[in-house]
């Protein structure tokens, strides 16, 4: 559809300051996948939503993100050259996001890591993601990798629970003077805190989440100080991003997360999924991704936080019983 080729033109050179740039795109993304997203289009049809009624980003409906694990969410007709399958246990449904391009997600994580990091080719980049490197339909390995192989001669570099190597590979940086990234999941990188504390020199320490009951909950402050007290420094990063998106945004320390060009993040209330929140108090987290042009821009997350009118935010926890919110609605027009 060259429709799309031509928004994703402009969503490639899209800048972070550039608000009325990402808001006008937004509202032909919406029109257009309210056009030729089937499920998207009937999410809107049952709230019974006035299309031309809607003049600005604020009154775009937001799919209920439970639906990535209930329907198939594609805007237009193509085949998937790959999915991506949300982590979960035996028997739990799974989110999964069809992907038409992997090379345009790829351009959408390199953009966003551009912006906040400069190019990878300058770092050494590591996962730590035990829980991911076991599976093949993961987006965060098909990122980490990517940003992997930009340096020269670098393969993709990961690592399980093998502290000694990985403590040998973080040496062999630190005496090449490489600039480093670790990319973790926090109970990984807080097993090999536990076991393995050091001084970490001319490192970047990214935790992207994840606890999955492998160890108690931790608030992120509370998992930050334990893992700046364990390799001494000043500052843990962190990257948020999900299955059900293309984009992310990132934190340079302190929780505040900052998202992406392609992204941006709204309130809503969180005792009525179709009201606007307010900026600063505790809402439920509403995302544009532009990067999801090919399914769904317009995600309404089971994330709970505060967000701010600079655009930063911060994540405090999730929605209970957010499996089964959103999708009565379907349901009952079915």
């Amino acid at each position: 559809m060259e429709e799309i080729s031509l928004l994703k033109k402009r969503i490639q050179a899209i800048t972070r300051t550039d608000i009325a740039a990402f808001n006008s795109l937004a509202m032909e993304v919406f029109h257009l996948q309210y056009t030729y997203n089937d499920i998207y289009r009937t999410y809107c049809d049952l709230l019974k939503v006035d299309i031309n009624a809607i003049k600005r980003i604020e009154d775009i409906p937001f799919l209920p993100i439970s639906f990535f694990k209930n329907f198939v969410i594609k805007t237009g007709s193509w085949i998937a050259e790959e999915v991506f399958r949300s982590s979960g246990t035996t028997g739990m449904d799974r989110s999964q996001h069809l992907v038409r391009s992997v090379d345009w997600y790829h351009e959408i994580c390199l953009k966003g890591f551009l912006e906040f990091y400069g190019d990878p080719s300058g770092y050494k980049i590591i996962g730590l993601l035990p829980s991911y490197t076991e599976r093949s339909d993961s987006s965060l390995i098909s990122m980490v990798a990517m940003l992997q192989r930009r340096k020269t001669n670098d393969e993709p570099d990961f690592f399980m629970d093998d502290y000694e190597a990985l403590n040998q590979a973080v040496m062999n940086a630190s005496l090449g003077n490489v600039n480093l990234i670790i990319i973790g999941v926090t109970f990984a990188l807080l097993d090999w805190a536990y076991k393995h504390p050091q001084h970490l020199n001319n490192v970047i320490l990214m935790e992207t989440g994840g606890m999955k009951g492998r160890k108690e909950e931790l608030v992120r402050s509370e998992v930050h100080r334990q893992l700046e007290s364990a390799f001494h420094l000043n500052d843990i990063h962190s990257e948020y991003g999900m299955t059900e998106l293309f984009s992310q945004a990132y934190s340079g320390g302190n929780g505040y997360f900052y998202p992406a060009s392609t992204m941006r993040v709204y309130p809503r209330q969180i005792t009525d999924p179709l009201a606007a929140g307010r900026f600063s108090e505790q809402a439920a987290i509403n995302c544009i991704d532009l990067g999801n042009i090919d399914t769904c821009s317009f995600i309404a997350t089971d994330d709970v936080g505060r967000i701010y009118p600079d655009g930063s935010f911060e994540i405090l926890g999730r929605m209970d019983q957010s499996d089964i919110r959103g999708c009565n609605l379907m349901f009952a027009g079915g």
